[in-house]
């Protein structure tokens, strides 16, 4: 017997205090099973981060990335299907952001694992003309703390200023300093 996804329901109010902008989401997340809480959280904060303002190129939505291997974690598409921004969370193969950057505007990639760095080594060279994607590494340990916010219901608050990442919950606090290795920081 298959086991089912996880499903955890958040509400999420952003304050970007570099940039002045504020925005609340309602979001309902399935998690798969082999997918860490960890994981679910990061994104969570990737969607809030790329979340368009209004629906006119599309909506920004979860995909099926760990059930269908083609899918990235989230996409948006615009209003003739075509790919707006894709966002993979974790470490892509080369290959596969290649495709992403000829097929999407715009790609991002949240990676966080102790072997981050080793995975960029490998495929940095070979993404060097690509103009369209962006890289952003969040330390491990830093991720780790992440699952103590986690629960089926969330309320959560997620604050950006000076470079760091602050996601809330009740009395938690998670800081999250991300590095852009590649790409455009203003475009988290």
């Amino acid at each position: 017997m298959a086991l089912k996804a996880i499903i955890h329901k958040a509400t999420v109010n952003v304050s970007d205090l570099d940039r002045n902008q504020y925005s609340d989401h309602t979001l309902t997340l399935a998690r798969h099973p082999s997918e860490t809480e960890e994981r679910m959280l990061l994104r969570l904060i990737a969607y809030v981060l790329n979340a368009p303002a209004n629906h006119d190129h599309g909506a920004l939505e979860f995909a099926k990335d760990m059930w269908e291997p083609d899918e990235p974690a989230l996409w948006q598409k615009d209003l003739t299907g075509l790919l707006v921004h894709e966002i993979e969370v974790g470490q892509p193969e080369e290959k596969r952001l290649v495709r992403a950057c000829g097929r999407a505007k715009k790609v991002t990639v949240y990676t966080y694992s102790n072997t981050s760095a080793t995975w960029w080594a490998s495929v940095s060279a070979k993404l060097a003309r690509v103009r369209n994607l962006t890289v952003w590494q969040l330390p491990a340990d830093q991720v780790q703390t992440l699952s103590g916010l986690a629960d089926k219901t969330m309320d959560l608050q997620l604050t950006l200023q000076e470079g760091s990442w602050w996601l809330t919950s009740g009395d938690q606090s998670v800081e999250l300093t991300p590095t852009c290795w590649f790409g455009e920081p203003s475009g988290r």
